[in-house]
């Protein structure tokens, strides 16, 4: 449990981004990695992808410091190891540990708590503005970013809580009171969610939920899913049209009394949540509401990757348009309007990060030699530490070296979901998804460089991981439940029948044969 509480606890020391508590957390890191070689019985997984992934990102860690070498500013490359080698533990560790029945249930849970926990303390000065004051930052201009300091690691953080906790309310394996704590949860995720007015969060949480509906395609799902995202909404909308909750203007007694208000709703939107996840569960229990799956139409995969492309064409398209101006431009206001806007620094960041790569194809600039980059080529009056992409960044820092690395990497992650999602089926769904929704976000900004954010998706990768090391479970499909389905019963259908049962079946005796 202390390695899935570490990114919650991480969070509130500036998301470990700074040296400090960036070197404590990679002390423990690497002591519980000494610990699991000591007590896992298996700290290398058998799993080819497994094995591919811990590689990659080892791969990772070394090419980074050799890059040392050639970096600009040596202090900057020296962080950045130092964030990968504590990545790399926490991935060794959670492959070795987060193994068995009861360790797996636990992930999302937890991860989500997590998630959950830290979005609320960023609320709750909003919320309670006469009690609680934290301190602001000039360039946030009102948007949640409290305890990271960054409202858009917040927004993508808010959105992996979300894409957890609609997988666990729409899970008809797990018990009535985890649900219910899930669809809960959603309220202050999604208020603190639409507060941050981060855009690229929309865009994880969109290609999460979709990625999450597509691996399990369920009634139960679908309609958990709608719980979470409805009661995120309601209060959402509420304290988005309060102007003292989302901007931390006006006089106290105008922001106590809008607080309180987004409270009572926040509140309301919680408890009606869970008493329709208790009556939707109990429903399910009694076989009054079908449980199994949806049949998607053949194409669904397209389908589901359609809305991912479409962002990514409007990026390239402003990306594009954006380096042929001769003007510059400002960020836009910190309001809802920023929500429907494609102008954003990002492209000058993007374009900086693709001059220094076409310039240095092979090794790059260096690890940390963006901000070295952007001094000499910026179009922009700001300061920039990162490309706010993983991708453009390894591109321009790592080289084409970087590149390839970074890929076993993703390959390894993707083959190991492959086989959590063949083998334990029922817990795999929600991992993944989570995992994609933040590494679209990582494409979209820096967080990689947030150890609070990117260590919920390392956790949730050595989780497929020790997944893939299990053995093959019964085979029961969605559509083999569909079927099932078709007969009236009184008995309850879960989700899956059987729970996947983690034992591979027992092969069928021979008979002996004749005695002559």
């Amino acid at each position: 449990m202390v390695l899935l509480a570490g990114p919650t606890a991480l969070a509130f020391f500036t998301g470990g981004y700074f040296e400090g508590p960036r070197l404590t957390a990679g002390i423990t890191a690497a002591a519980i990695a000494a610990l699991a070689a000591l007590i896992a019985p298996r700290v290398l997984p058998r799993s080819r992808s497994g094995r591919i992934a811990i590689a990659g990102m080892a791969l990772l860690v070394a090419w980074v410091g050799v890059s040392i070498a050639w970096a600009p500013v040596r202090q900057d490359a020296y962080g950045d190891f130092e964030r990968l080698v504590m990545y790399l533990a926490v991935l060794v560790c959670a492959a070795a540990l987060l193994r068995g029945r009861a360790a797996l249930s636990a992930v999302e849970p937890a991860l989500a708590m997590g998630a959950a926990i830290v979005v609320t303390y960023g609320l709750s000065e909003r919320l309670l503005p006469g009690v609680l004051h934290f301190q602001r930052s000039l360039g946030a201009a009102g948007r949640l970013e409290q305890p990271l300091t960054y409202w858009n690691a917040m927004g993508a953080l808010a959105a992996m809580g979300m894409v957890l906790c609609a997988r666990l309310a729409g899970d008809a394996t797990r018990a009535v009171a985890l649900r219910t704590g899930a669809v809960v949860a959603a309220a202050p995720l999604g208020t603190g969610f639409y507060l941050t007015l981060s855009r690229g969060a929309y865009g994880a949480l969109i290609a999460g939920l979709l990625t999450l509906v597509f691996l399990s395609p369920t009634r139960s799902q679908l309609r958990g899913a709608a719980l979470v995202l409805l009661t995120a909404a309601v209060p959402a909308l509420v304290a988005g049209n309060l102007g003292s909750v989302q901007t931390l203007h006006g006089t106290l007694a105008h922001r106590e009394a809008q607080g309180g208000l987004a409270l009572a709703v926040l509140v309301a939107a919680a408890l009606a949540g869970g008493v329709a996840t208790i009556l939707i569960a109990r429903s399910e229990h009694a076989g009054r509401l079908r449980t199994a799956a949806v049949a998607l139409p053949r194409r669904a995969l397209l389908g589901a990757a359609v809305p991912i492309v479409v962002l990514g064409l409007i990026a390239l398209g402003g990306l594009v348009q954006e380096r042929h101006k001769v003007t510059t431009y400002l960020t836009p206001a910190a309001n809802s309007q920023r929500l429907v806007s494609l102008t954003n620094d990002r492209y000058a960041y993007w374009g900086v990060a693709l001059d220094a790569f076409a310039a240095h194809p092979l090794n790059g600039v260096g690890s940390g030699g963006f901000r070295e980059e952007w001094l000499a080529r910026r179009t922009l009056p700001e300061n920039a530490r990162d490309a706010h992409s993983l991708y453009i960044e390894t591109a321009g820092e790592l080289g084409l070296v970087g590149l390839l690395v970074l890929a076993v990497l993703i390959a390894g992650v993707a083959g190991s979901a492959r086989s959590a999602a063949r083998v334990y089926p029922v817990r795999a769904p929600g991992m993944i998804a989570a995992v994609v929704a933040f590494a679209m976000h990582a494409g979209l900004d820096w967080d990689w460089e947030m150890p609070a954010v990117s260590l919920v998706a390392i956790l949730l990768m050595g989780a497929l991981v020790a997944m893939g090391d299990l053995p093959p479970s019964l085979p029961t499909t969605h559509r083999g439940l569909r079927r099932r389905e078709s007969r009236p019963t009184a008995q309850p259908v879960p989700e899956t029948v059987a729970l996947h049962s983690l034992r591979a079946p027992t092969p069928a005796r021979r008979p002996p044969a004749p005695r002559r």
